[in-house]
């Protein structure tokens, strides 16, 4: 079981932004920049690009939705999107508030930020949605 599907079931605490019946966003605790959200399906599916096509575009309409709630709480030039899926064999779409292409370098030091930034960010989102 992968840690986003112990987050589904509620194994682990996350700061969750937004949720339907199929899918689930919740910040990144160790994020590039705060407001980073990843974006997943509640079904545990490793490679993005296996899921099923309803499923796969549900995920990305999901996505875009929050997308839109994220660029009105983290005033930004845009919201940069990622799939990378190495880290977790789950798959997940990263959204991140850009103001340069360095925002999205998933090589540089990560932040470190406390839970009651975390919830502050979290709530500061789903107030947009």
């Amino acid at each position: 079981m992968s840690v986003f599907s112990k987050i589904v079931s509620g194994e682990i605490q996350a700061h969750v932004v937004a949720e339907t019946t199929e899918f689930l966003a919740f910040l990144d605790v160790s994020p590039l920049v705060m407001g980073h959200v990843l974006v997943i399906p509640k079904k545990e599916i490793d490679y993005i690009f296996d899921m099923d096509e309803e499923s796969y575009f549900g995920l990305t309409l999901f996505a875009k939705i929050v997308a839109v709630g994220l660029k009105k709480a983290f005033p930004c030039k845009k919201v940069g999107v990622a799939v990378i899926g190495l880290e977790v064999p789950h798959a997940h779409i990263h959204l991140i508030p850009m103001n340069n292409v360095g925002d999205m370098n998933f090589s540089k030091e990560k932040l470190s930020p406390s839970q009651e930034e975390l919830a502050e960010a979290a709530a500061k989102i789903k107030a947009e949605l």
